[in-house]
């Protein structure tokens, strides 16, 4: 029950010790735990050697610690370091299979979800409003795990077939086996915990999951976005007739939408009232009112002041409360009540009397957003299949959620101007959803969405259809919303010129990184295979890279955003990219000129990056370059400093 008394103003300075333990846990929420001091009462402490855990550091304490209270499996520990473990990739663009390339803002990811989420730290760390994910729900040979676990680059290269295997081997998780639960933690872990840092302070993930593995996915949010951030579990049924095959003859019909912030300072939109229950049939001066419940929760035991009997002053007739509930207000407001008009007294002596509520007196028109979702105004997973198999002419895809489902979400969570992420993309629903209510309320939000190129199986109406990977069919139902929401709109002319903004997309598609030098170099490796190496770097450029693949790759590490507006500029006879409006520039021309240096100087980027070896081995030149940067930032103290780089 809210609390309803004003808050006591401190007499106090601010406690500088709870504050610094306040902001350590929005940054590390697991590593506060639950113990019992002397005199036995629960308190919180920090485990500080998982924080050092949490920051690389792996001491022998931390292997061989005492075990506490929270949430344990084999593999945790190998999940932690996963997570500590640096991406060296890259993400190619891919214009052929995009739409509107240079223009749109909305992102397609073609590859292992946690290595895209390592490299997504740099350039959206903070900046996503809501995640939405359909993970694998554990049900048995529907994710594909690699023996001798280890993910990396590798692992999905090999996966994908971009790479000579080694020998190892992808299998599904079986439920005969003895690491099926813990097998679905450590798949989930580490992405549940890099997906935290893309989240904005009030941003929110939404998760859908069955009760296969609910209990475990809110233990572990709990310990990844802290046990206070649980916004709520919903509920959805998404089935429309009971399932008569199942041999308990219990059809289960529904599944969850699990709920986080990363802070509690966010909240969803709530609901609007709906006022037309309020009416005036008594013509009040006061405008329209509602009949509302005058009862209240609490028994007699608990607000013995709450139970009275309310007296009719025209009638006479005393009305006793419900002995479990008392009324919500005392007796001192409800006779104030009745001398004002706001008590309605029933007709019969056996009813109770009710509050007279006035549309006029209502603090806010918004109610709390249920957590039981209706179906008939989100949809079945039936709704899901016909819709993609209306846009495909088949059925394309198994199981998909229906747009309207995740639309309800987004109308709760975000603005018309977020980013939404979802890095277990499937068939692109959230995709449809997001220009869908674009549309809706002419919208400018932006997704980024994440798909393995998970094979399609031979027999599938899909493969027979032309699709050899789930990723495929993702980017062909962008491209076929598109164009359905294009052709919705021809002809009318109530329509600016923004309308289909934003509705593109851009794809790219994880690899090898284009620079040598940024390559992960295994320590395992032979004297002869290090030499070669070494031989490799001294023209470190993948000379397969194109200049589009070397840009992106720059963005990526540079800390931009991958949708930046980029042109071509001409600098002292040079050809440069312009990117996000002069912000970066960045050449990738073959020999550095002082002409060059002094243009770019001239122009006042706030970074500017070239080629190490443009230098050509003159130190003198490269030295020069960096005075000259220096010069410029140390001649007006306001002046935004130019960052330069090398790669």
């Amino acid at each position: 029950m809210p609390n309803n008394q004003p808050e006591k103003l401190s007499g106090a300075s601010l406690d500088i010790a709870a504050e610094n333990l306040r902001r350590l846990k929005q940054l590390f929420p697991s590593v506060f735990t639950e113990t019992v001091d002397d005199n036995g009462i629960p308190t919180e402490s920090i485990d500080f050697e998982k924080l050092k855990a949490e920051l690389g550091t792996f001491s022998d304490l931390f292997e061989s610690r005492r075990e506490r209270y929270g949430m344990d499996w084999p593999g945790k520990k190998e999940a932690l370091r996963l997570i500590q473990q640096r991406s060296h990739a890259t993400l190619k663009p891919c214009r052929e299979e995009s739409v509107d390339f240079d223009t749109t803002g909305n992102l397609f990811i073609e590859g292992d979800n946690l290595e895209v989420l390592k490299l997504l730290q740099t350039s959206y760390y903070g900046r996503v409003k809501m995640i939405y994910i359909d993970p694998p729900y554990n049900t048995g040979n529907e994710f594909i795990y690699p023996d001798n676990y280890s993910e990396s680059l590798d692992t999905y290269l090999e996966y994908a077939g971009l790479k000579d295997s080694e020998g190892r081997k992808f299998s599904t998780n079986s439920p005969n086996e003895g690491r099926f639960h813990t097998k679905w933690l450590n798949m989930m872990y580490p992405r549940l915990y890099l997906a935290r840092n893309l989240l904005r302070d009030d941003g929110v993930i939404f998760i859908s999951i069955d009760d296969n593995e609910v209990s475990n996915l809110r233990k572990m949010c709990d310990e990844i976005f802290g046990e206070e951030n649980q916004l709520g579990a919903f509920v959805w049924k998404r089935r429309q007739n009971p399932d008569s095959r199942n041999q308990s003859n219990v059809s289960i019909d529904h599944e969850y939408v699990v709920a986080y912030s990363k802070t509690p300072s966010s909240q969803l939109h709530g609901t609007l009232i709906d006022t037309s229950k309020y009416q005036n049939p008594d013509n009040d001066p006061r405008g329209p009112w509602a009949s509302i419940d005058l009862s209240g929760l609490a028994t007699k035991e608990q607000r013995p002041n709450l139970h009275f009997d309310i007296v009719d002053p025209t009638t006479r007739v005393s009305y006793s409360p419900n002995p479990n509930r008392g009324w919500s207000k005392s007796p001192q407001v409800v006779n104030k009540m009745i001398a004002e008009g706001r008590i309605l007294f029933p007709k019969s002596p056996d009813g109770r009397p009710r509050e007279k509520k006035f549309l006029k007196d209502l603090k806010s028109n918004i109610t709390g957003f249920s957590s039981w979702l209706n179906s008939n105004s989100v949809g079945f997973t039936t709704n899901g299949t016909r819709e993609v198999t209306k846009l495909f002419s088949n059925k394309t895809f198994d199981f998909p959620k229906p747009s309207s489902l995740i639309g309800l979400l987004l109308q709760q969570s975000t603005d018309a101007n977020d980013i939404i992420l979802d890095f277990f993309a499937g068939s692109a629903t959230t995709a449809h959803a997001v220009l869908e209510l674009n549309k809706q309320d002419n919208g400018s939000r932006k997704f980024i969405l994440v798909q393995l190129p998970e094979p399609c199986s031979p027999d599938s109406e899909a493969f027979k259809a032309g699709y050899r990977t789930i990723a495929d069919i993702g980017k062909e139902r962008i491209r076929r919303v598109i164009e359905k929401l294009g052709t919705e709109e021809e002809g009318r002319l109530d329509l600016d010129e923004s309308s289909s903004q934003g509705r593109g997309f851009k794809v790219l598609k994880l690899g090898r990184s284009n620079f040598r030098k940024w390559q992960y170099l295994d320590p395992s490796i032979s004297p002869e295979e290090i030499l070669e190496e070494l031989r490799l770097h001294v023209d470190h450029i993948d000379p397969n890279a194109s200049a589009e693949d070397l840009l992106y790759e720059i963005l990526l590490k540079a800390g931009l955003t991958l949708v930046e507006p980029v042109e071509t500029v001409t600098l002292a006879g040079s050809r440069l990219f312009s990117v996000a409006g002069g912000e970066l520039l960045v050449s990738l021309e073959d020999r550095m000129t002082k002409e060059l240096i002094d243009a770019v100087v001239e122009a006042e980027p706030k970074q500017f990056i070239c080629l190490d070896a443009a230098f050509h081995g003159n130190d003198q030149l490269k030295a020069n370059t960096v005075q000259a940067f220096n010069a410029r930032n140390m001649q007006e103290e306001q002046a935004d400093h130019i960052l330069f780089r090398t790669v």
